[in-house]
């Protein structure tokens, strides 16, 4: 399962809409490696006054690794996480995680981290199973 979803929210989207601070506080609990990830790379993006921060450390177990493949593998979770934080969130490697500014979406930067050739650059022999 990839949230741990309270009878209290159930109950909420049983009868609707769930709203985003409601979805993101299930999804930080929940997932709390992958949050810990995407926060990282947020404040970084942030702090750094750049368009691009990623974050290249492979998971501390499989656990982890799990809670990071979950998170940006579900459109729901990745599109909460990207409103939630403002920015655009990419993945490559079962753990290599980058934000990009919105508007930095179209450029050279974000292009070459999400094409066919960026993945292919971005293999070593460790990765193979992940």
């Amino acid at each position: 399962m990839s949230l741990n979803v309270s009878p209290d929210l159930l109950s909420i989207a049983e009868r609707g809409d769930v709203s985003d601070a409601e979805f993101v506080a299930c999804v930080r609990e929940s997932l709390p490696y992958a949050w810990e990830v995407v926060s990282k790379v947020m404040t970084d993006l942030r702090s750094g006054g750049a368009e691009f921060a990623d974050h290249e450390v492979p998971p501390p177990s499989e656990t982890e690794r799990g809670q990071l493949l979950r998170a940006l593998a579900s459109d729901a979770i990745r599109g909460g996480l990207e409103r939630h934080f403002g920015a655009k969130l990419a993945f490559q490697n079962c753990h290599r995680v980058a934000a990009f500014s919105f508007n930095a979406v179209g450029n050279d930067r974000y292009q070459a981290f999400v094409s066919p050739r960026g993945q292919l650059l971005n293999q070593s022999p460790e990765l193979r199973n992940c």
